[in-house]
């Protein structure tokens, strides 16, 4: 049974990523009780407000089976927000997941083999969102270009999934929040 599409409120605090250090964008990490109702521990995005002001994003796993947000320049000064102030957020799961953006080197990748590519456009949406985050979740230009090709021999192969892969980041501790910078 699918999950009702549920409005969380809450307050958290805005942070400023440790890395890198010259950062202007902050982020939120989602309590768990906000996190809960999301209909996915990976990537998900949701439309909502921060202090009053609306947005739409897509949040990112944390890897403890929650979320965190980043919140960009533009919405941070909309929000009258500073990093380190108390804010107040409402968000609730889109009804229908957008279509992600394709990187340009899967792009190139797909285009050049035609089964991959045919396997590719018969996927979900989400599916296509799993295989975009193992891709980018590559910490290493030479794991992501070896993740670009393995990509294409699977779709070529017909396989629609990314297998093995923890879009959560909670089995595999791949991922999580940024590291938040120690208060001035």
């Amino acid at each position: 049974m699918a999950k009702k599409r549920t409005t969380s409120r809450f307050q958290a605090k805005l942070l400023r990523p440790a890395q890198p250090r010259d950062a202007s964008w902050g982020f939120v990490v989602l309590p768990a009780e906000a996190s809960a109702p999301l209909p996915r521990r990976g990537r998900t995005s949701v439309a909502g407000t921060l202090n009053g002001v609306a947005f739409s994003a897509t949040l990112e796993p944390d890897g403890r089976l929650s979320h965190w947000l980043k919140v960009d320049q533009p919405l941070r000064e909309a929000a009258g927000a500073a990093i380190g102030d108390m804010v107040a957020l409402e968000i609730a799961p889109v009804a229908r997941e957008p279509e992600p953006e394709l990187p340009p080197d899967l792009s190139r990748a797909l285009l050049g083999t035609a089964d991959a590519q045919a396997t590719w456009e018969s996927t979900t949406v989400l599916a296509r969102v799993d295989w975009i985050h193992w891709i980018t979740s590559a910490r290493q230009a030479a794991t992501r270009a070896k993740r670009v090709a393995d990509a294409c021999d699977k779709l070529a192969s017909g396989q629609r999934r990314v297998c093995c892969f923890d879009p959560s980041g909670y089995y595999s501790k791949a991922l999580g929040a940024p590291e938040a910078a120690d208060e001035p």
